[in-house]
């Protein structure tokens, strides 16, 4: 079973002008699909690992040969980070539902957590994503570098900001938290409830 490019879902100025289209059309079309070709690469002929969802490779990287092991981290993780971020990205969505609840819950207020999470992504050094996550019940906000997943650590994200440039570059250029700041502004808070709802199970 080869891993293929999910499906967008929407137009590459769908999210303008916090994101522009350019941006999402190199990001989606260039990016993610060399994750993909490039891990479907590295699992050619390891049978049983080509059948396995890219989730359950990531939760269990240990049991991936250690000869593909560093390429199923890297580009396994390009795959299931950009798979799980395109569906966040919508306008007009308001914050809302069991995930405003449990984050006003847990950080006080929105305006509370948008600081620590902005402050979190704006800090993180070089390339990487800044999730919200759901760890033994609890959320909480981290870090990884590069396409590293929360998966691999147990812990299932509800929220990520992708802050690697290329994400960024050719709208905000070196302005990280002006990108961080729009995105703000196309969170699918729906999106946000269902991953929610999923990983508490």
């Amino acid at each position: 079973m080869a891993h293929k490019l999910p499906e967008l879902g929407y137009a590459y100025d769908a999210l303008e002008p916090y994101i522009d289209a350019k941006t999402m059309e190199i990001h989606y079309t260039k990016h993610h699909q060399t994750y993909v070709d490039k891990l479907n690469a590295a699992l050619k002929g390891h049978n049983h690992l080509e059948q396995r969802n890219v989730r359950d490779l990531l939760k269990d990287l240990y049991s991936v040969p250690e000869k593909i092991r560093t390429a199923v981290r890297n580009h396994g993780g390009g795959h299931a980070n950009h798979s799980f971020f395109w569906p966040l990205l919508k306008k007009g969505v308001k914050f809302g539902g069991g995930a405003a609840e449990s984050i006003n819950s847990r950080f006080g207020s929105f305006d509370k957590f948008k600081e620590d999470f902005s402050t979190a992504a704006t800090l993180l050094f070089g390339s990487g994503w800044t999730w919200l996550v759901l760890s033994n019940g609890s959320l909480e906000i981290m870090t990884t570098a590069n396409q590293d997943s929360p998966l691999s650590q147990g812990k299932s994200p509800i929220l990520g900001i992708d802050v690697w440039e290329h994400a960024y570059y050719l709208k905000y250029q070196n302005r990280r938290p002006e990108y961080i700041s729009a995105f703000f502004n196309v969170i699918n808070w729906d999106t946000v409830n269902a991953y929610l709802k999923s990983a508490k199970g």
